[in-house]
């Protein structure tokens, strides 16, 4: 039998339904009594924009007046700049202010005279390793050919100074007829470089002779530098017993004068040719022609020379006194060439 889905009630009855829904509310309260009233308007504007303070004045801002003092000068409130190294400090040495006077030379080789640092504002390019000098030495390089069958070929020179550096190197240009047959007399060209291997100097010496029988084709050599500016001349003058020369400039005016011993040729002594001035009271130099030796005199005409000059005269003169010692090599070179050629002579006989 089904049971009931609710509990029977206690008298057999269910309560009775409720009466309803309690009564609605007595409704919403009251609207407000509207929105309050507008402010009483805006604020009054203002009394008007400030005044204008105007534009800045037309054009730059003025400058500095005057320039301010050279950069050489000190500027103004500012000590002095000081003058020197401070001292040292931790007992170092003072910074080397000099160099040495040697530069490197080829491999086995001597050193090259370094160009000095004040050169003379007329000064040729090239002569200013003549500046600071009153003495050169010249030193004809010895060739093989020449010493074994007496064949005459180029003569080389090389130039020093008396420490032994290099200065200039000089190179004869001739041909091999001329050297053959006109010997010490040829006329020749001479190129004078220096350690870059520039022509500094160039000597022009014409057929000549050094006799005085010929008092019309005496000796002359012109001196050039650069190449191509003519700076002096060296010409003999005519005279019997003793040698002499004239030193002159470009202009053809004589400057100094060099007279030579009765016999250009010694033996076991050097041979001097004295540098006179222009009076001739005065003997201001020398060329000397130093002895290197009786094998070597025997066999070679290579020759050793010296020059001494004033250490102030013109760089100039003292290019063309180097041009004199080329020259005056030709006449002791002769003497030299007739005495081997009478002992070569003399020799063959046995």
């Amino acid at each position: 039998m089904q049971q009931p889905p609710y509990p029977p009630s206690s008298d057999g009855s269910y309560p009775p339904p409720t009466q309803g829904y309690p009564p609605p509310a007595q409704g919403y309260p009251p609207p407000a009594q509207g929105y309050p009233p507008p402010a009483q308007g805006y604020p009054p504007p203002a009394q008007g924009y400030p005044p204008p303070q105007g534009y800045p004045p037309v054009g730059y801002p003025p400058g500095p007046v005057g320039y301010p003092p050279p950069a050489g000068g000190p500027m103004p409130g500012y000590p002095p700049p000081a003058t020197g190294y401070p001292p040292a400090a931790g007992g170092y040495p003072p910074p080397v202010s000099t160099q040495p006077t040697m530069a490197p030379g080829p491999p086995g080789g001597d050193g090259w005279m370094i160009s000095p640092q004040n050169i003379p504002v007329n000064c040729p390019p090239g002569l200013e390793y003549l500046t600071t000098l009153d003495q050169l030495l010249v030193h004809q390089k010895i060739e093989l050919l020449e010493a074994l069958i007496g064949f005459e070929t180029k003569n080389k020179f090389t130039v020093k100074n008396n420490l032994g550096q290099k200065v200039f190197y000089a190179a004869e240009q001739s041909s091999c007829l001329t050297r053959c047959c006109c010997g010490p007399i040829r006329p020749f060209g001479m190129k004078i470089l220096d350690n870059y291997k520039n022509e500094v100097i160039h000597l022009e010496r014409p057929l000549a002779c050094s006799s005085c029988w010929f008092p019309c084709c005496l000796q002359s050599m012109e001196v050039y530098a650069p190449p191509g500016t003519l700076v002096g001349t060296v010409e003999q003058n005519w005279s019997i017993f003793t040698p002499e020369f004239s030193i002159k400039n470009a202009a053809g005016d004589t400057i100094l004068k060099i007279e030579g011993p009765f016999c250009t040729f010694s033996i076991c002594g050097d041979v001097e040719f004295k540098i006179l001035s222009l009076d001739g009271s005065r003997v201001v130099g020398k060329i000397t022609k130093q002895w290197s030796g009786l094998l070597r005199e025997a066999l070679t005409d290579a020759d050793n020379f010296g020059i001494t000059f004033p250490a102030d005269l013109d760089v100039k003169m003292k290019a063309v006194m180097l041009g004199a010692c080329f020259l005056i090599v030709s006449p002791t070179l002769l003497l030299k060439f007739l005495i081997i050629s009478l002992f070569v002579d003399h020799f063959r006989q046995f």
